[in-house]
């Protein structure tokens, strides 16, 4: 297990946990099938600007967003939109799919799966057909603003 899989993992548990205590975390890494020590998981939380609240670990420092907003790039870029079941294929215009892919992963929509980028053309997964859908929908309610 790589370090930047487990602390991804570890940001992943904090937004959707209340975790106080490092045995905590450890404790939810080891059921998702990570094995961490509690001196690893320090070193992780140290790396990773968490901090201790009434409400369990937080990220305080602020993520790093390189380049334009989802908005700004989805008006820029975006040409097309199908869905093909649980898949939602977006056209740009050649050169940006990825810097629309970008967009889309630091945007982290809980919609999406995952996003493969080509030239002009990104392929974003969507864990079923109704979800697709909506990512569909999201992306061109965007196009709008």
């Amino acid at each position: 297990m790589n370090k930047n899989f487990r602390q991804a993992q570890i940001l992943k548990l904090i937004q959707g946990r209340n975790l106080h205590t490092q045995e905590e975390v450890v404790a939810e890494l080891k059921a998702a099938g990570i094995v961490a020590s509690q001196v690893t998981v320090s070193r992780d939380i140290q790396e990773l600007g968490l901090v201790k609240t009434a409400d369990g670990y937080r990220q305080i420092r602020p993520s790093e967003r390189l380049g334009p907003d989802l908005s700004t790039v989805v008006n820029e870029f975006l040409q097309d939109v199908r869905v093909a079941q649980n898949l939602v294929v977006l056209k740009t215009s050649a050169g940006n799919a990825n810097a629309l892919a970008v967009a889309l992963d630091k945007d982290n929509w809980d919609e999406i799966v995952g996003t493969i980028a080509g030239d002009d053309t990104i392929l974003v997964i969507a864990p079923d057909n109704d979800t697709a859908l909506l990512v569909r929908d999201k992306l061109m309610r965007l196009t709008a603003s």
